[in-house]
């Protein structure tokens, strides 16, 4: 298998089982880009899904979160990268983007 620079599909099951067991997480509300909205994956049949990107064998996964007003961050954090690295082993990396005072509309 030769990787492109461009390379858009890394591997859209994992991106999507991935994004399913963040989202699954009780303290996240919803998946984000992160700053600038650069934490995403382009999927085949889609423009791209935002929260979620995979890199290369030895990069870190990369998510990117909004989470519940009242969650312990540091505890949530530790546990979704417990989660990832489960999934695809090796660095993970968290950004909290922001917190939602309700899980009823926009942070």
């Amino acid at each position: 298998m030769t990787d492109s620079p461009t390379r858009p599909d890394p591997d859209a099951a994992l991106v999507e089982v991935l994004a399913a067991a963040v989202t699954a997480h009780p303290s996240v509300v919803r998946l984000d880009g992160g700053p600038f909205g650069a934490v995403a994956t382009y999927l085949p049949g889609r423009r791209r899904l935002v929260g979620v990107r995979v890199g290369e064998p030895g990069e870190p996964v990369e998510i990117a979160v909004v989470v519940r007003a009242g969650t312990p961050i540091p505890q949530a954090v530790a546990e979704l990268r417990a989660t990832v690295a489960a999934l695809r082993p090796g660095p993970v990396d968290v950004t909290v983007s922001d917190i939602a005072l309700s899980a009823g509309g926009p942070p």
